[in-house]
């Protein structure tokens, strides 16, 4: 009996010591499978938390808005606003930020360009862009109120236009060296004994400009004769006149009625022989024959940094305004042919570049 308990006892101890390492060896698997679902996660956290931390970096990228505001649809206008977008387009590229923007054109009417002024404020947009001079003027009152800045392109004389001395307003300006002009006129002919003057009594670009033109006019002791336009009909028949007129030439500072009008009467100014000088390289791409002045593309970049300036650090540490270089001579080669005019002459007085008509 005592043999028969023995044995029995020695068989539970067995059984009991298979139990317990059985128990053992199961936890050993569950906890090393947790372990291996432990480090599966601790895997998976890092790239969780760099798409977070991504996500966090979207979030706070710095984004402004901005309101480029043409005066009107024409090819200096559009040239300057093409190049102020594609500058925005660099700088938000290089600063990783975003830079929204849209342009749009008061079509040469103050109501429909203070219309445009409002409702950029209303969207809140961080800076306007007008370009050119009556733009300008609606947007500095247009912002008035919010302050928000406004950094207008291509301005003759912002002093006389009323666009120093604001806080929320700069801008870059295209103001013309009227004498070096005359001094083209001159060069190419000599003898021009009478000077047609053609611009816009609305467009204070020219204010100034024509002024200088006289006086130069005045000390050469040569005549001239005045005609002005506020529509392109009145343009077209202006430069009638100035034909009738026997003029030797016409000069038109940077007047955005005039050039609005340029191809409707370049045809009819070659082909009575009467050179047309003027203020921006866009009129002689539509068919003038000759200018001294800048480059609209270089003064388009130049105004989007202004105003990516004035949105990140403020206006405090702006000028009133900037003057972009002039310098550049440019001949439409095709006008020229149909004047018979030798412009070879312009080559020694700066940087001549050669261009044919275009249509935009």
């Amino acid at each position: 009996m005592k043999k028969y308990l023995a044995l029995l006892l020695s068989m539970l101890l067995t059984v009991s010591l298979f139990a317990a390492c059985g128990s053992s060896s199961d936890t050993s698997s569950t906890s090393d499978a947790g372990s291996a679902d432990s480090a599966a996660t601790e895997a998976t956290e890092p790239a969780t938390g760099e798409t977070e931390e991504n996500s966090d970096a979207a979030a706070d990228t710095a984004a402004y808005k901005v309101a480029i505001i043409k005066q009107m649809d024409h090819a200096s206008l559009d040239e300057i606003a093409n190049a102020i977008a594609a500058e925005l387009d660099a700088i938000a590229a290089e600063n990783g930020v975003t830079i929204e923007y849209e342009i749009t054109s008061g079509q040469g009417d103050q109501t429909i360009l203070k219309q445009l002024g409002d409702q950029a404020i209303a969207d809140g947009v961080d800076a306007i862009v007008p370009i050119a001079t009556t733009a300008a003027q609606v947007a500095a009152t247009c912002a008035e109120d919010s302050q928000t800045p406004v950094v207008y392109a291509a301005i003759s004389d912002p002093e006389n236009a009323g666009l120093t001395g604001i806080s929320y307003v700069t801008g870059t300006s295209d103001a013309l060296n009227t004498d070096f002009i005359m001094d083209m006129i001159f060069a190419q002919n000599p003898d021009a004994a009478r000077i047609g003057l053609l611009y816009s009594l609305s467009e204070a670009n020219s204010t100034a400009a024509i002024a200088s033109a006289k006086a130069y006019l005045d000390e050469k002791g040569v005549a001239y004769t005045e005609r002005t336009a506020n529509t392109n009909d009145e343009v077209v028949a202006a430069a009638t006149a100035l034909i009738a007129d026997g003029v030797d030439a016409i000069f038109t500072p940077t007047d955005n009625t005039i050039m609005a009008a340029e191809l409707a009467i370049y045809e009819s100014l070659a082909e009575a022989g009467i050179p047309h000088y003027t203020g921006a390289d866009s009129f002689v791409r539509n068919g003038a024959f000759a200018t001294c002045g800048v480059n609209y593309t270089d003064l388009g970049y130049r105004t989007a940094d202004l105003a990516y300036e004035a949105m990140t650090e403020g206006m405090d540490g702006l000028d009133d305004y900037y003057l972009m270089d002039g310098g550049i001579i440019t001949v439409n080669t095709e006008t020229a042919a149909l004047l018979g005019a030798d412009y070879a002459v312009f080559a020694d007085m700066g940087e001549l570049v050669e261009v044919t008509t275009t249509e935009d």
